[in-house]
């Protein structure tokens, strides 16, 4: 990202300003190109993060139901497995 603003700030410096707009017209297309590229991919991602958040949620519903019909109980959770938990909660909240 710096070095694109880098470049910027040389184009901004040595370039006159009809070359210069030319310039800016070019990168405004193709960062709109890029845009149209990318939104689809990232609605997609984000489909499937939804999608995985709930097959999690059915599985950790699936996982407590078992436990009381088994009268199992579990073990506290390690510091890693709470750091993990900690961590996968901050991403589902995210959506």
């Amino acid at each position: 990202m710096e070095a694109e603003v880098d470049k910027l700030e040389l184009m901004f410096q040595k370039k006159n300003p009809v070359t210069l707009l030319k310039e800016l017209s070019a990168i405004k297309s193709r960062y709109q190109t890029l845009r149209v590229r990318f939104k689809p991919i990232a609605v997609e991602q984000k489909e499937t993060k939804s999608r995985i958040c709930a097959t999690f949620n059915k599985t950790m519903t699936l996982i407590q139901e078992l436990q009381k019909e088994t009268d199992l109980e579990l073990l506290p959770l390690t510091e890693e497995e709470k750091t993990a938990a900690e961590q996968l909660r901050a991403h589902m909240s995210d959506l």
